[in-house]
């Protein structure tokens, strides 16, 4: 095992892009009525796919304006391994052009028409600069003939091609969720140990998630992270010792009989463990982790798996998330909000203020910092309520990930509010949560719906981008809050 003095992470920066592909579709007829028109439409597609953002790799197929070069067109982009497919209308075409793309490829695809005027100028208007603006023209054409194929209706952005604020938001949407496709293809998940016993909203099905998400869960087991635990040196504690401190706060404490300020014993063991997890995360080539397990009580199995915490907070904003209590449906949530750009922290549902109209969101041990207000509380705890062990504990959306009666998955998503106000100084990070119309209706709809008791909660207003990916991957979903 690499020992460094700072863990290195760079191995999960390889193949993090998506691949979106951007194919323009027109009339090969046009060309030789209007001089200059195709040349126009290379401009076009060129002004657009400036607009996706870096963090994807754009293939640009160029232009299919017949059936025959969309038969073609078809093998390559087949071949090209593509998370996401944009599909520039630049002028009217004929579904042909498109059709047999629309039946080879098993993507999202999403048909863009962006013209570049906001309207015609219609004193000088010519049949040239209505073409140039005809984006929308095949819009019809085309879902029309996804529905006789019985193929999923691709969305649309429509818009102008230039500052058009609410497209450029779009096409960032749209690439985002092609890194979380792309991330769930591709990722490989830890898992040790067994759910919390009698914990049965936890089980789960490993080849399902295959199934569904695409990606594999890799069965660990609890020495392999307790030999890496013994093999951390102390330069390299003393260096987690420093991380730790720098993004923790670690005040006194102040109601709570079970926690108390910090101590240097229980910080070493953290950072110890910490060490351990991200060099075994690292080995491993995980994406994240989910485990529980108790070992026997004194033994160092028990010490190390129960002081995950700060090391899993960590991890979590270095884009590797993870779930504690052998949660692994919840990790597929925390790994498809952190894809998002959004966060993605473990949380439940804590006590409700019924005077102020908000339930305290939050949980035990592991968090999301990169989300936090401030630097989240580190304290040392005389124990971790329901678990066994001690030591070192730590506007949204949520999402719960559920597995139904006929062994589906289902996504429960809530947008609600984070205001502020005084929180309990326990061992359980929090948030207060408002959703509409008031708390007593939004819990009751949420149990109604069978989520698990955990979920993640991230940043901003996303329900909708979830469902979206949701359904690209054939999962049902709901949104309680509408």
């Amino acid at each position: 095992m690499k020992k460094v003095e700072k863990v290195d992470f760079s191995i999960f920066k390889e193949n993090l892009k998506p691949r979106i592909g951007v194919i323009g579709v027109g009339h090969h007829t046009y060309w030789a009525q209007f001089p200059g028109l195709l040349e126009d439409m290379y401009k076009k597609q060129e002004i657009f796919i400036e607009k996706i953002p870096e963090f994807v790799d754009v293939v640009d197929f160029g232009l299919v304006d017949d059936a025959e070069k969309a038969y073609q067109a078809a093998k390559s982009l087949r071949a090209a391994n593509l998370d996401l497919l944009f599909c520039d209308m630049v002028t009217y075409a004929t579904s042909g052009t498109f059709g047999i793309i629309m039946k080879t490829l098993n993507i999202p695809i999403v048909l863009v028409a962006l013209q570049p005027l906001e309207a015609l100028d219609y004193a000088n208007a010519t049949t040239h600069m209505q073409l140039n603006n005809d984006d929308i023209c095949s819009l019809p054409e085309f879902t029309g003939v996804a529905a006789r194929m019985g193929i999923r209706i691709p969305d649309t952005i429509i818009g102008t091609l230039n500052n058009d604020a609410l497209v450029d938001k779009q096409i960032d949407e749209y690439c985002r969720i092609a890194r979380v496709l792309h991330g769930l293809k591709n990722a490989h998940f830890g898992h040790i140990g067994h759910s919390l016993n009698a914990m049965l909203d936890m089980h789960f099905d490993p080849t399902m998630f295959t199934t569904y998400f695409g990606c594999h869960i890799k069965a660990c087991e609890a020495n392999e992270l307790v030999t890496s635990y013994e093999k951390v040196t102390e330069k390299e504690i003393a260096a987690a010792k420093t991380e730790i401190l720098s993004f923790f706060d670690t005040p006194d404490p102040v109601s709570d009989p079970i926690s108390s300020k910090l101590n240097e014993e229980d910080l070493y063991v953290a950072a110890r463990v910490f060490v351990a997890l991200a060099n075994f995360i690292i080995s491993s080539r995980l994406n994240g982790l989910a485990y529980y397990y108790d070992g026997i009580c004194g033994s160092l199995e028990r010490q190390v798996l129960t002081n995950l915490a700060v090391g899993n907070s960590l991890l979590s904003a270095k884009n590797i998330p993870m779930c504690g209590e052998s949660d692994m449906k919840t990790l597929i949530a925390l790994f498809i909000m952190d894809k998002m750009g959004i966060g993605g922290s473990f949380a439940e549902l804590h006590p409700v203020d019924f005077d102020g109209d908000f339930v305290l969101v939050g949980h035990d041990g592991p968090h999301n910092i990169s989300i936090a207000e401030g630097k989240p509380v580190l304290r040392s705890l005389k124990k971790f309520h329901g678990k066994p062990g001690s030591g070192a504990g730590v506007e949204f959306t949520i999402l719960s990930i559920n597995s139904t009666y006929e062994g589906k998955f289902k996504f429960v998503i809530a947008e609600g509010e984070s205001v502020a106000g005084p929180i309990p100084a326990t061992g359980n990070t929090n948030t207060r949560g408002k959703f509409k119309p008031d708390i007593r209706t939004f819990l009751s709809k949420w149990v109604k719906e069978g989520p698990t008791h955990h979920f993640s909660l991230g940043v901003g207003h996303h329900a909708a981008t979830i469902v979206k990916i949701a359904n690209y991957l054939g999962i049902e979903s709901v949104i309680v809050t509408d």
